[in-house]
């Protein structure tokens, strides 16, 4: 997953993008409403965690230029403007959650997977495909019944190709979901983690298409 973090304040922002990145998701941090737009502008964000209290401007202003202009990206608001006519107004503007600060690092995560998950359609947490069961709110997945653990890239991996149940996902969009801007990635990343995903999961847990892409599902 791609992540668009609008924070102005250092102290908070860098704790949220290290935690964000900590899940194996992709994290471009920007501080200015300009910045923020030029972001947008150039990447397919699937989540925008957006203050409102910017330096140039306030983030609202940015979430409704965003639905003016037909943005469907799913947004969470993080601020310290705690009055309920904040939220109302938060929310009439098209925000698909509100945090009030300070909140615990793991509550946004979990706000975070439950808007995604209602934005992709399915508030299902569960997925199953042969002998593999997943819970990806909680991020704990069986096979034949056996615990297995993932690291946060090959969770990331495995979430992506669980949004899209026996379709194809081509491997560049999966690299766009798992690196920031200016990151190096090395040219057979992805193969590697669908590598290590196969030993843990079972090898026709997920098939290569080649040439295009992969497939997760029967």
């Amino acid at each position: 997953m791609r992540v668009l973090l609008v924070e102005d304040d250092k102290a908070l922002g860098r704790p949220l993008r290290e935690h964000i990145a900590s899940l194996g998701y992709g994290v471009d941090w920007m501080r200015t409403s300009r910045d923020a737009s030029d972001a947008i502008a150039a990447v397919e964000y699937e989540l925008v965690v957006l203050d409102l209290g910017l330096p140039d401007g306030q983030g609202l202003d940015l979430l409704t230029g965003l639905r003016r202009l037909g943005s469907r990206v799913p947004v969470i608001i993080v601020t310290a403007m705690d009055q309920i006519a904040w939220r109302i107004e938060g929310l009439n503007s098209g925000a698909d959650d509100y945090i009030v600060k300070p909140f615990d690092l793991d509550e946004l995560a979990a706000r975070m997977a439950s808007v995604l998950r209602r934005y992709i359609g399915n508030p299902n947490p569960l997925s199953r495909f042969g002998a593999v069961e997943v819970d990806v709110a909680r991020r704990i997945l069986h096979v034949e019944g056996r615990r297995i653990e993932l690291t946060a890239r090959e969770w990331a991996v495995l979430e992506r190709l669980l949004r899209h149940p026996n379709a194809i996902v081509a491997k560049t969009e999966i690299e766009d979901s798992l690196y920031e801007f200016g990151a190096e990635i090395e040219s057979n990343a992805v193969e590697v983690y669908v590598s290590r995903l196969r030993k843990k999961l079972g090898r026709a847990a997920i098939r290569t298409v080649r040439g295009v892409g992969y497939r997760v599902g029967a």
